[in-house]
């Protein structure tokens, strides 16, 4: 009983927990509001790169290309520590917040446009060449035909990797981003108890435990589509 309370006295403390819970709470809404921005900016820009690449125009292929393999190769945490110095030397100072996003979105887009990318590769060439057949434009023909199938194959794969990076907000802490992390790191020196620590894991299972049990859902269903 004497090692229960002090297991609980250290990584559950009641008093604690009262204190820095509206803090914990505020970081929780930040990284969420990152995670959010980054999945819809990185998905659809990763999609865009992705269609640009399929007009088979060199010049557009390359940079593409360049830019996917680049930011695949960098760390996420380089990235955003590049951008958030390096950006206000441009003249382009951004908040803690905006390089976070902006620093993974990009990252995030690079595996998405591979991703999209390779399902639009995995379709048959005959079904563009059909459905132009038809009289359906270029576009209209990827809109209808090519890109349903090729983001149906590119899902699985996508799943888990929209998953881990959006948990890669708690690397804005380097550059002090007040998300969940960074305040239970500050909260629990403050108090001299990791309790706040305990809390900020209790809150990425809230936020992300349901997303994984749903990419398994959605994987497994549109395997089978």
């Amino acid at each position: 009983m004497i090692a229960d309370s002090g297991l609980l006295f250290t990584f559950f403390n009641v008093a604690v927990a009262k204190q820095y819970l509206p803090a914990i709470l505020e970081g929780t809404l930040v990284t969420v509001g990152v995670g959010i921005a980054v999945v819809i900016t990185g998905t659809l820009l990763g999609l865009v790169l992705a269609i640009a690449r399929s007009f088979g125009l060199r010049a557009v292929a390359l940079p593409i290309v360049a830019f996917a393999d680049i930011m695949r190769s960098l760390p996420p945490l380089v990235v955003i520590i590049v951008l958030y110095f390096g950006l206000p030397s441009l003249g382009v100072p951004l908040s803690a917040f905006a390089v976070t996003w902006l620093s993974l979105s990009l990252v995030l887009a690079a595996y998405a446009e591979e991703s999209v990318w390779a399902g639009i590769l995995a379709v048959p060439a005959g079904q563009m060449e059909a459905a132009r057949s038809t009289g359906l434009t270029w576009w209209q023909s990827m809109q209808s035909v090519l890109l349903p199938q090729a983001i149906r194959r590119a899902v699985p794969p996508l799943t888990n990797r929209v998953i881990s990076i959006t948990k890669n907000t708690a690397l804005g802490s380097v550059v002090a981003l007040n998300e969940v992390l960074n305040t239970a790191q500050g909260a629990t020196s403050h108090a001299g108890n990791p309790t706040p620590l305990m809390m900020a894991a209790i809150a990425y299972l809230i936020v992300f435990l349901p997303l994984v049990i749903a990419s398994r859902s959605i994987e497994k269903r549109w395997r089978r589509a």
